[in-house]
This record gives C-alpha cells, sequence and structure tokens, in this order.
C-alpha cells in the first residue's frame, strides 16, 4: 500500500505550526519594541496638554505608560521564545499574558491619541509620532490574538536562597509603593494622566496574573509571612516621607481611616454575615464623643481628656451604642436586620441634627457641628506642626498618617486574633448557616453581638482620631449614600470589593473606592453611575473579590476552576495545587 506524498505528514503540520507560533511571537516583540521607540518621538505639537508630548528623545506624561508597556510586551514575547533568563516570567504560559500587555499598550495609547484629538479639537493637533505610535501598538494585539493558547499547570519553582527570596519580596513591595505613588501624584487639574494609569495598572495586572506571577509571589510571601509583614510595614512607613506635596499626604491619612472602619465593618459582614447598613453611624459616634471632650470651644460639655482618654471614651462609648442597638435586632436576619440597621444609622444623623437646643437638648449645635477642635499632643509632640525626622521633612498631614498606621496594625490584629479564635470559627458558622450552627450548639445571638460590639468599638476609634485630623464634625458626615466618604455604602462596598472574610481586601477596596473617585472629581453627579457600573462588572467577573477569601472563592467557582493558572479540580479547599502537585 502506497503514500500519498501530497498528504503533509503530522510532523511537517507540528513543524509548521511551531514555526508559524515563533514568527508572531517575534512580531509582538518587534512590535512591542516599536511602540516603545514611538515614545521618544513627539505625538503632538502644543505643550497645552499634560504631560508635555512635544519633545523629541525624552518621553513624558502618558508616553511613559505606553513605553512600560511596550517594554514588558517585548519582554514577554521574549520569554515565550524561551530566552534564556526570561523563562520564569511565564511559568503558565505567555499568550494570555501578552495579550493583555498588547491590549493595554494599544488602550494606553489610543486614548491619549483620542485625548489629544479632543482637548485640542482636531487630529491635525497629532505630530507624526502620534499616528505611528496609533499604528505600531496594533501589531501586538494582531499577532498574540493568532496565537494558540499555551496555558500549562504550574509546576513547583527552582528553589532560591533565602536572601534571594526575601530581595524578591522587597522588591515587589518597593515596586508596588512606586505604583501607588505614580497614581496619587497624577495631575490633579487633568483627568487624561490618571486615567491612563487605570488603564494601564488593569492589563498590568490581568497579565501578571494569567502569567503566573501573582500565584508565585503570594506563594513566597506565604512562605515568608513574617519578612513580608516587615516589608509592608516598612512600606507603609515610608510613604509620607515620599511625598511632594501635604494634599497627597492627605489621600493616605484618609485612606488609612476609611480603610480601618472598612475593617472594622468586615468582622460584622465578612465574619458574621451580618449586613450592617448603618455602620457609618458608629464612626459618628466615636468623632461626636471625642469632639465632645477634647476640649473644643463649640463644645457643650466643659471637659477636656488627653487625647489617649479620648480615644478611648468614644470606643466605649461606640460599644454601648453596639450593644444597645445589638440587643433588640440581631435576633433578626437578612433583610429585616438589614433595613433595621439602616434605620440606625438614618436617626443617628436626624438626632445629631437636631440636638441642637431648640428641636432638643443642646449637645452637639446641630447642623453647625462641633468646630475648632484642638490638635492632638502626645508628650508634647503636636500633630499640626511640621517635624523632622532623620533628615526627612514630616508635615501635619504625615504626623496623623503615622498615627492612624499605628492604629490600623491595632485593628488588624485584633481582626486577626479574632477570626482565628473560637469565636471566630463561631461567626463564620453563623454566616454560612445560623440554623446548622445553633444545632451544633453556638449560641448565635451572643456570638452576633460580639460581632457587632467589636466592630462598633473600632469603628469608634477610628472616628475619635478621625474627629481630629478634621478638627470639626458635622451630621452631614455620616450619611447612608454619597459621592463623598465616608458613608454606609461606601464600607459595605470596600468590604464586598475588597473580598469579605479577609484582612487585605477591605484595606485594598477601601483604598481604590476612595482614591479613584478623588482623583475622577470632574465626573461629578456621574461619579455614582460610574461606581455602580464598576460594582456590577465586579459582581460579574470576580464576584468573590479582588482577595478573596479561600472558601468564598471555592463557593462561587462550582466547578473547581479558580482564576490561578493552570488550577484544576482543586479539591478540599486546595487553592493552587496543580496536576503535577496532586
Amino acid at each position: 500500500m502506497t503514500t500519498d506524498k501530497t498528504q503533509p505528514t503530522p510532523v511537517n503540520e507540528a513543524g509548521a505550526t511551531a514555526s508559524r507560533t515563533t514568527l508572531l511571537r517575534a512580531l509582538t516583540a518587534a512590535g512591542g519594541a516599536a511602540a516603545v521607540v514611538s515614545t521618544f518621538l513627539a505625538w503632538t505639537w502644543t505643550a497645552e496638554f499634560p504631560g508635555d508630548l512635544t519633545v523629541y528623545g525624552y518621553p513624558g506624561g502618558l508616553q511613559l505608560l505606553t513605553l512600560v508597556l511596550g517594554i514588558a510586551t517585548a519582554v514577554f514575547a521574549l520569554a515565550a521564545l524561551d530566552l534564556k533568563g526570561l523563562r520564569w516570567l511565564t511559568p503558565s504560559g505567555s499568550t494570555g499574558a501578552l495579550r493583555m500587555l498588547a491590549l493595554g499598550t494599544f488602550a494606553v495609547t489610543w486614548f491619549t491619541v483620542i485625548s489629544i484629538a479632543v482637548d485640542l479639537d482636531g487630529l491635525v493637533n497629532l505630530e507624526p509620532g502620534g499616528w505611528i505610535a496609533a499604528v505600531v501598538t496594533a501589531v501586538p494585539v494582531a499577532t498574540t490574538f493568532l496565537l494558540p493558547d499555551d496555558t500549562r499547570p504550574l509546576c513547583r519553582p527552582k528553589e532560591l536562597p533565602s536572601w534571594a527570596d526575601i530581595l524578591i519580596i522587597a522588591g515587589v513591595f518597593a515596586l508596588g509603593l512606586y505604583v501607588v505613588n505614580y497614581g496619587i501624584q497624577t495631575d490633579a487639574d487633568h483627568p487624561e494622566p490618571f486615567i491612563g494609569y487605570l488603564i494601564a495598572v488593569a492589563f498590568a495586572a490581568v497579565a501578571l496574573v494569567k502569567a503566573g506571577l501573582v500565584h508565585r509571589i503570594s506563594e513566597l510571601t506565604s512562605a515568608y509571612r513574617s519578612t513580608t509583614l516587615v516589608a509592608a510595614l516598612i512600606t507603609a512607613i515610608v510613604f509620607p516621607f515620599f511625598q511632594d506635596k501635604s494634599s497627597f499626604t492627605e489621600l493616605g491619612v484618609n485612606i488609612a481611616i476609611f480603610a480601618t472602619v472598612a475593617l472594622g465593618l468586615n468582622i460584622v459582614v465578612g465574619l458574621a454575615g451580618l449586613l450592617d447598613l448603618g455602620y457609618v453611624a458608629f464612626l459618628g459616634v466615636g468623632a461626636y464623643t471625642a469632639a465632645l471632650v477634647s476640649g473644643s470651644t463649640a463644645s457643650t460639655i466643659d471637659v477636656r481628656f488627653p487625647f489617649w482618654a479620648a480615644v478611648i471614651t468614644g470606643g466605649v462609648v461606640s460599644l454601648i451604642f453596639g450593644v444597645v442597638i445589638g440587643a433588640p435586632t440581631l435576633r433578626l436576619r437578612g433583610d429585616y436586620l438589614a433595613i433595621v440597621t439602616l434605620g440606625f444609622g438614618e436617626i443617628f444623623r436626624l438626632a445629631m441634627l437636631n440636638l441642637d437646643g431648640t428641636s432638643g437638648p443642646s449637645v452637639t449645635n446641630g447642623p453647625d457641628g462641633i468646630p475648632n477642635i484642638p490638635p492632638l499632643e502626645i508628650f508634647g509632640f503636636n500633630f499640626n506642626d511640621d517635624h523632622n525626622i532623620a533628615g526627612l521633612s514630616l508635615d501635619s498631614n504625615g504626623n496623623y498618617y503615622l498615627l492612624m498606621l499605628l492604629v490600623t496594625i491595632l485593628v488588624v490584629l485584633i481582626f486577626s486574633r479574632a477570626g482565628n479564635s473560637r469565636i471566630g470559627r463561631a461567626w463564620v458558622a453563623i454566616r454560612e448557616d445560623e440554623t446548622a450552627a445553633t444545632a451544633m450548639g453556638i449560641n448565635g445571638f451572643r456570638v452576633k453581638l460580639v460581632a457587632f460590639a467589636l466592630g462598633a468599638t473600632l469603628a469608634g476609634v477610628a472616628g475619635a482620631v478621625w474627629a481630629h485630623f478634621q478638627s470639626t464634625v458635622v451630621p452631614e458626615q455620616y450619611v447612608f449614600a454619597g459621592p463623598v466618604p465616608p458613608n454606609s455604602t461606601f464600607l459595605v462596598a470596600a468590604v464586598i470589593l475588597g473580598g469579605m472574610g479577609t484582612i487585605g481586601g477591605p484595606l485594598l477596596g477601601a483604598t481604590l473606592l476612595y482614591l479613584i473617585p478623588k482623583k475622577l472629581e470632574f465626573l461629578q453627579d456621574y461619579q455614582l453611575l460610574a461606581f455602580g457600573i464598576a460594582l456590577i462588572l465586579l459582581m460579574r467577573f470576580r464576584p468573590e473579590g479582588i482577595v478573596p477569601n479561600r472558601r468564598q472563592q471555592l463557593e462561587y467557582h462550582e466547578t473547581g476552576q479558580l482564576d490561578v493558572p493552570g488550577a484544576t479540580g482543586l479539591k478540599d479547599g486546595a487553592v493552587g495545587v496543580t496536576k503535577a502537585e496532586a
């Protein structure tokens, strides 16, 4: 029997496919390099567009984002070509990461080109460099979507010396600090740089996930937990020393305050499963209590406590309110409990409005609030004065930031210890199935009341610090929903967005929900619309949150297919187990 020589053999087909794949990867690398070169050309003729994109030979503004993404695209393409020394970049495959990086480069570049045309009234304002960038960034997009999917299970990485692993962790935190600082320090007068920054970070983050690098870093930080905590603490401490404007440090203070409050709410919502829609009222209780006892000239009681006593008083009063409100209401469940807590939040705001000496007793000065709260002074250290520490300048916002950092650390420790304790496991049991937990002998009411009271106490402590930082408290700050935090909607969204039941989730969620609207104030009345769209997209594509709890991640992925590249058929909560390891 003769063989038809006109038919291609499997060997020839495999060779042709491999050659085609190699060519596409080479073209992707060339496209990334071309995008890098285009950033050294002028994209417009006038410096009116933010970032000054008129200079030849020196990238600026949004060109820097195209430059970074172009370099990343070229490097990952070279890693896909098995270039020695770069293979570690794609432990779970290169195609998915390359597609995201190519799309990110294309999106940032075209956003810049379109923004130039819109802001400067016409495409005529584009220089040749802008046209070249628009064309060359489309090449990697086309080539990467022609590449075959090469996703593979994660295998165990090559073991490195301990000092090398520690250096990698330090480098990751240093890079994270730089990325955060870059976003905070974007031009506040123009929205284009920050929008471009968001586009670049979003695509780059997805690319790192698809490449498997995020999972590798997660394994590394889990193996060196103590080193990771030290690195995180150092990164947080040095943050204010890298800010050249007090407004940037002020962002950090507010983020720390609201992240701490969100973490307290995470005990109630994330661990115990109680939907509290009036949690911002406990923040207000702590703030008003501290304002009344801190010696403000507008205070209606003639008392002046030192700061530590004011903070303790704020926490204790919030605890009392938590018990008083929780005792009669925590026998309710689900929507009924949410409605009652929502009512408590509104009652608190209205009560603060009416305790003005006319509609009610003279306690809170009504809508005027309590201004002129004196600045903090601890052991002679005045928080409103500038200080020099080791030759580095620290303004008043930096002082409050470091103080709030200490409070955040305290709340993290309380959350961690409580979550891993016997009562923490009882909270989780109540959250999963209260009827089954009660049948197992857990006193559901008492356990929920402890969670409610602890969450209220932590909110009261944060509110006391916030009152001194703002130097005034008014009822309008404590509403259910609004474009300006804090409000109950913001806090609940921060917990859900970041990831319920985790420590890093609410911290990250509060950071994103405060920073992004603050930088996009040009949206004005459309902020809530953008906020709602973002939440809808998150619930559609990542319902477990950005930093998911392992249990909830498994619950939301019934087939066992998690977002860990190469993870298949996970069982018994073994997140990240690969076929090779099984």
